[in-house]
């Protein structure tokens, strides 16, 4: 069968990084073909050319084996091209459908005025094919991330698009809604649609996928049939060697003082979070673990003084403390970090020195204002070493660097603040099998040093794998709490769903 998308000996380069050499990949008519690699591979640089986000150095793209030029967004939608971002890329302050149908809103008689309600019927339309339960009319703001995730899909599938590169379409979705988004795929491979689908998560791509490209370091490594391949063959590939990555390591928690380090009780916010009671110890990793929309990120956004709170008592070590900010909770050694690391906890355009010191910039300053700026160069280099962060510099500007190094740049914010109580939200969305297994030995080797950590996560593997104790949160209560021996997935999901009793 003639490829739908044939790309050849694709170049591009950015100031100090060649992110792409001599790229190669091709794409069939109803073909789901996975595109893996660690961060910083060329993934998604090289779907953002396809794509009109960047325009190629050097190279040749052929769409139906005709050569074409992709200069911006617009040409590639006119050319049947969508992408899904793997960072939202939505404007907070309009509705759903206004996001969707942006640029191309449907007008009224004689053409003066937009169609209102012909873009909100629209838009329902998309959703009822997604079975998504969401007003057209809601300012996406309001939404959680994996809302807004779903926002972003159907305004790619309302292009009608022949190719659809879906960049970590799942990062943020529960189960429930990553079938709905694999009977869509299916759906749309059916009726001849070329889906790219970059992700990290080796059990999706089993169930989806028909081929595996991997790219390493800007250039592609090889292209396997899925059905016929051992994921370890693929993750060798992707990162030049075998990799443990899927023996879970019973991590003990080993510190004998049993020091109370946060202990928080009776915690309310509206309906958001309903009397939440818990505490973590010195040397311990607690998850929290339940579905979207169960209140765990709420729950840190609180204690952090990032959301105001209608009740409820924070101790540290034993002392109640007041926390009304999120500089009171740092002042209290306490550090959050962000599932939303680019809305939350970087500043993309700053480099990667700055966003190291962001949290500690008071340390290297002498005589009240000036920076000593040997020392800031000396430690945010001591970081990036040792969390192997890749940038071509610690001058490098953060938002250019990919998502799982941005992710260590937040890490390393907290680390140089030597906060005791970190929150952990998400740590490895988004993040590749390397970089992940380097993020958990990163917390257990936190955990071993004797600072707490919360680590909240959607992945049930991931929870199992890390967590000394393990707290399971439905509609914004605490509905169970398990120890690390007794904790299976279906333990978890059997309280994850476990819902109020409605009585009248």
């Amino acid at each position: 069968m003639a490829a739908l998308i044939s790309i050849t000996h694709l170049t591009k380069s950015f100031p100090g990084v060649k992110a792409l050499n001599g790229c190669q990949f091709e794409l069939a008519p109803g073909e789901v073909h996975a595109l893996m690699g660690e961060n910083g591979a060329g993934k998604s640089t090289l779907m953002k050319v396809l794509a009109g986000v960047y325009t190629k150095d050097a190279g040749e793209i052929h769409l139906d084996g005709k050569a074409v030029e992709i200069p911006t967004p617009r040409a590639a939608q006119a050319l049947g091209i969508g992408i899904i971002h793997q960072e939202l890329n939505l404007m907070n302050h309009l509705s759903a459908a206004q996001n969707i149908f942006i640029g191309r809103e449907p007008m009224g008689r004689f053409g003066l005025f937009v169609d209102q309600q012909k873009m909100v019927v629209d838009t329902q339309a998309i959703f009822d094919r997604l079975h998504l339960q969401l007003d057209p009319r809601v300012e996406v703001g309001e939404l959680t991330v994996a809302k807004q995730q779903m926002v972003e899909i159907a305004k790619a599938l309302s292009f009608d698009s022949r190719v659809l590169i879906m960049d970590e379409p799942t990062a943020a979705l529960n189960n429930a809604e990553i079938e709905d988004l694999f009977r869509i795929i299916r759906q749309l491979k059916s009726q001849g649609v070329g889906i790219v689908y970059i992700s990290h998560k080796m059990d999706e791509l089993k169930v989806i996928s028909d081929r595996v490209t991997v790219m390493r370091d800007g250039e592609t490594i090889g292209t396997v049939p899925t059905a016929t391949t051992s994921m370890d063959t693929i993750i060798a590939m992707m990162v030049g060697r075998a990799l443990e990555v899927h023996q879970p390591v019973a991590y003990a928690h080993t510190d004998d003082s049993d020091t109370v380090m946060l202990e928080v009780k009776g915690l309310n916010r509206g309906r958001s979070i309903k009397n939440v009671s818990f505490n973590v110890r010195k040397g311990e990793i607690l998850g929290f673990a339940g579905l979207m929309g169960a209140g765990r990120t709420e729950v840190a956004r609180a204690i952090f003084g990032a959301d105001a709170r209608d009740a409820g008592e924070i101790r540290i070590k034993g002392q109640a403390v007041n926390i009304q900010t999120p500089s009171d909770a740092v002042k209290f050694g306490i550090g959050y970090l962000s599932e939303d690391r680019k809305r939350y906890g970087l500043a993309t355009g700053m480099d990667v020195q700055s966003n190291i010191l962001l949290a500690n910039l008071k340390n290297f300053v002498s005589l009240g204002f000036w920076l000593k700026r040997g020392d800031i160069e000396t430690v945010a280099q001591k970081y990036v070493t040792q969390l192997g962060i890749k940038t071509p510099s610690i001058f490098q500007r953060a938002g250019l660097l990919s998502g799982g190094n941005q992710q260590k740049i937040v890490i390393a914010k907290w680390l140089l603040r030597d906060c005791e109580v970190l929150f952990f939200d998400e740590p490895t969305r988004g993040i590749d099998v390397g970089a992940k297994s380097e993020i958990y030995k990163l917390l257990h080797a936190l955990a071993e040093q004797g600072r707490a950590i919360v680590m909240i996560s959607s992945e049930l593997p991931e929870v199992l794998r890390m967590s000394h104790r393990i707290v399971v949160m439905c509609e914004g209560r605490i509905t169970g709490e398990l120890s690390a021996a007794e904790a299976t997935q279906e333990k978890i999901m059997q309280l994850a769903t476990q819902r109020e009793v409605l009585t009248h």
